[in-house]
Parts: structure tokens; C-alpha cells; sequence
């Protein structure tokens, strides 16, 4: 009786399949004489559920034969997703990465389809999940004239046993929070085909381009999944972190480290990140020695009385809000008196060029340290770089404007808790007598603070969140955080 009930089960779950017809096939079935079928199937082959996970994702692709022409005969009993072709053969497409179907992820959007998941079948017996796959319980759902007897093995293996609820990981607005740590020393592992900052492979194209970061931060679903089984007909292979024996929480670790990695990539980004890092200190990027005696410029003021390598600092002229005398620096010890470079993103390219070089001023000259790369990218990171900090720091106060600190507790453990520590005080940049922590800089001098979030800090392994594609809310966010901790 439980066989049977399972049966009758598993054929109401392919009625849903079926559209709007369902409710009328469920009553059919439901009334039919029992079948007796399954009972008379030969011994099943041991299926590997690995390969059965990259099955589901493309099976064509994991087995090697041709991609399916026109669509499959099941995708003509929905009409939300409107893709076509190889698409519409994916299990996938219809039952979603979280394998929730319509009851998850791909509830709403472009893949809707009303199918349902097959979470709730990974207790099904192995002879019911080979029926729905074979045509003997939906003949619009049989895959043997594609698969193999072993491919379906592995696909039921697969469902039985390699199935896993992801909703605890993911939190609503996609995030995976994870010991980061964790997740970059097993992401080195990953890095002689992805890149240290996961953008040597473009899964997308020039204009959109799609890289780890994008796919971590945009379908955490999907890249647990596919680090999971790997990517079916990836030459060289992708290996399964279940065959290398990731636990669960490594892959939440891995994917977690992965959502802090950049989702641009042309070279304006990575020229603005490098101008950022120019713009604190040159000498920390470029490996040169830091600069002895004072920046020429320096003798036109008399009220910073720092020396030496400071006066060479960008940001000790405009400051770190890019206002200079009219922002955070127009008072107390660093007052100089130099403008700011906040307006220079509406000057010409040539005439920020000129400035750095001498052509407006022979002591303002960088030409002899910076190389020509250097100051296109100091120019770049002026002309795309520099945000208006107003926005998400009060002045009087340096308060936190705007910012959500769940959402900011968040973004820290994923993003800066493996370096900083839980609560930020892993990082000592003061001294035992005068700790500086993380939480130190956010109140004491919140403009600095923003400027690292979204370039890193020169000669460290700091991510830069500009990269990442962080928006200014979110940075507000981080800040407001950063403000609560000791």
C-alpha cells in the first residue's frame, strides 16, 4: 500500500506538469486500477547522483549527445517563460536551482512556469522516479530516447540522494552569510581557471559581463549547485566539491567569499579601483619607495604641519570626502587650504592629464614617479570614481545617513568579518595603548572609512566593493554598521 500511494503521488506530481489540464488528469488517475508496472522492472543500475546533478543542469551537455531541437513537449502546457529550444529540455528550467519550482526562486520572473519542485520527491522510491523519467507516468515527460539506462539511474539517483534545502542559507535579498575565511582559503583552489577575483572566465559577453561575483550575488541557487556537481561539459572539468568532499557549509563558505568578488570587469573599472588606491598612497601601489622631504606644493600652506611621505598623499590635500577646504578637511590638523577634486569629473581627460604632469603646474608634477598607466588611472578614478559623500555622512556629526545596520551587519560578516573579526577588532591599526579597530575609523573618520569600503586599502588583499558593484546604499549601510562596533 505506501508503493502504491507513492505512485499515485508521484502521478500527481507530473499532472501539475501538465498546465491547466492537471486537476482533470489527477481525478483520471486517481480512479484508474492500480498499476502494477514498476513491479515488474528489472534491477535498476547504481547511479551516481554527482553526474546525475549535472544531468539535471543540461543533460546533453553531461552526456554527451546532441541538444535537443524545438521544444519539449510539456513547455506548450505553460506560456510565462517564453524561452525556446535546448532551454525548455533543461530539468532546470522547470524545477528550478533550488529545486523548489514554482514553490521557490522561480516563483515569479522570466522563469516562471507553474511547474512544481522536486524536493518533496527525495524520498521517492527508485522505481516510482524512474517511471516519471521514462514516459510510463507522463509520456511527455520521458527522457529515454535521449538517456541512457545509466544516465536515468544516475538522474533518480540525483533526486534521491543529492538533493539539498538551500532556503536556510539564503537570505531574502540573496545573501549567503559564511565564514569568508573559510571560503577564501578553499576559493584558492578554484582560482587557476576562475582568477583570484573570479573574472577570468566571462560567462556572459563584453556588454553584460557575468562573472562569479555576478552569478554568487545574483542566483546563489545556482552556484551552489554548480559547485556542488560542477559545470556539465566544462573543458577542463569542473570538479564537484562533493567528490573533494566540501561539506555543505564549505560550499556556503565558498559562495559567501565569492558574493564579496567584482561583477565589473572592463578596464574603467579597474583603472577607477587603481586611481582609488593612487589616490591614498601612490608609493604602497606602484612598490616604489615612499617620497623624502616635503611635496613642493607643500610650502604654500602653513597650517598642516605634517611632513614627509603625508604631504605627497593626494587625500591630504582634497581629503577623503574629495571636498578639501570646503569638506571634512576645511578645519582641526589637516587644513590646508587646497581645493577639492570633487568637480573634476566634468574636466577633460587632457586637462586632468595635463594637471598631474606639470603642464598646470611644475610642482604638481607626479610624472617622474607615476608611470603613463598610473595617471590615466588617477584620472580615471577622478572622472568615475569620486562620490559625492554628503549623501550618507552628516558633516557636523560624521553620523551615518540613511544606512540599515541589519543589512549592514550583514554585508560585514560576508564581506570584511574573515580579515576584521566578528565584531572588528581583529585589525589593530592604532596601537596597544591607542587601538585603532575598524569601528575606531567609522566614527572617528567615517569619509576614510567609505573610500577603502569602495577601493581597498593600498598593499593589502582589502576587495574593493566599487568593483563588486556596490551602490551608495549599500556602502550607507556598511557605514552605519561599522559605527556600532567597539
Amino acid at each position: 500500500m505506501r508503493r502504491l500511494r507513492l505512485f499515485v503521488l508521484l502521478l500527481v506530481l507530473v499532472a501539475a506538469c501538465a498546465g491547466p489540464t492537471a486537476e482533470t488528469t489527477q481525478t483520471t488517475t486517481t480512479t484508474a486500477p492500480p498499476s502494477t508496472t514498476t513491479t515488474t522492472q528489472p534491477p535498476l543500475p547504481e547511479g551516481d547522483f554527482v553526474n546525475g546533478g549535472l544531468l539535471y543542469d543540461k543533460w546533453w551537455a553531461a552526456a554527451g549527445v546532441d541538444e535537443p531541437t524545438g521544444d519539449s513537449p510539456l513547455w506548450a502546457t505553460q506560456s510565462t517563460n517564453t524561452r525556446s529550444g535546448g532551454d525548455t529540455w533543461r530539468c532546470k528550467e522547470c524545477h528550478g536551482w533550488d529545486y523548489l519550482g514554482a514553490d521557490g526562486a522561480y516563483g515569479s520572473g522570466s522563469h516562471f512556469t507553474g511547474f512544481p519542485g522536486i524536493l518533496g520527491a527525495a524520498s521517492g522510491d527508485q522505481s516510482d522516479l524512474t517511471a516519471m523519467l521514462t514516459g510510463e507516468v507522463s509520456a511527455d515527460h520521458d527522457f529515454s530516447p535521449f538517456l541512457s539506462e545509466q544516465a536515468i539511474a544516475d538522474l533518480v539517483a540525483f533526486i534521491s540522494e543529492g538533493l539539498e534545502d538551500y532556503s536556510s542559507f539564503v537570505g531574502d535579498d540573496k545573501s549567503v552569510a559564511g565564514d569568508t575565511g573559510n571560503g577564501a582559503t578553499l576559493y584558492d583552489e578554484c582560482t587557476s581557471c576562475h582568477g583570484v577575483d573570479g573574472r577570468q572566465i566571462n560567462f556572459g559577453d563584453e556588454e553584460e559581463p557575468e562573472y562569479l561575483g555576478t552569478i554568487a550575488l545574483a542566483n546563489p541557487w545556482e552556484f551552489f549547485h554548480k559547485v556542488r556537481y560542477g559545470q556539465p561539459g566544462s573543458n577542463p572539468a569542473m570538479p564537484s566539491a562533493i567528490a573533494a568532499g566540501w561539506s555543505l557549509d564549505d560550499v556556503r563558505d565558498v559562495i559567501a567569499f565569492a558574493q564579496s568578488l567584482p561583477t565589473l570587469s572592463d578596464a574603467a573599472t579597474d583603472a577607477i579601483v587603481r586611481g582609488g588606491l593612487l589616490y591614498d598612497k601612490w608609493w604602497s601601489v606602484v612598490g616604489g619607495e615612499e617620497p623624502e622631504g616635503d611635496s613642493p606644493i607643500w610650502a604654500r600652506q602653513d597650517t598642516n604641519t605634517r611632513s614627509g611621505g603625508d604631504t605627497w598623499r593626494c587625500k591630504e590635500c582634497h581629503g577623503w570626502d574629495y571636498m578639501g577646504v570646503d569638506g571634512a578637511y576645511g578645519s582641526g590638523s589637516h587644513l590646508t587650504g587646497f581645493p577639492g577634486v570633487f568637480a573634476a569629473s566634468a574636466k577633460d581627460e587632457s586637462d586632468l592629464s595635463g594637471t598631474l604632469t606639470g603642464g598646470v603646474d611644475p610642482e604638481h608634477d607626479f610624472s617622474e614617479v607615476l608611470s603613463e598607466e598610473d595617471i590615466a588611472a588617477l584620472v580615471a578614478f577622478l572622472q568615475g570614481g569620486v562620490i559625492d559623500m554628503s549623501q550618507i555622512i552628516d558633516l557636523g556629526t560624521k553620523a551615518a545617513l540613511g544606512g540599515d545596520e541589519t543589512k549592514g551587519s550583514e554585508a560585514f560578516a560576508s564581506a570584511c568579518s574573515s580579515c576584521h573579526g566578528a565584531d572588528g577588532t581583529e585589525l589593530n591599526f592604532g596601537s596597544d595603548d591607542e587601538p585603532e579597530y575598524v569601528g575606531t575609523l567609522a566614527v572617528d573618520n567615517p569619509w576614510e572609512t567609505v573610500h577603502k569600503i569602495l577601493f581597498g586599502h593600498p598593499g593589502s588583499a582589502m576587495p574593493a566593493q566599487f568593483a563588486a558593484g556596490w551602490e551608495l546604499g549599500e556602502v550607507a549601510d556598511l557605514l552605519a554598521y561599522l559605527q556600532t562596533l567597539p
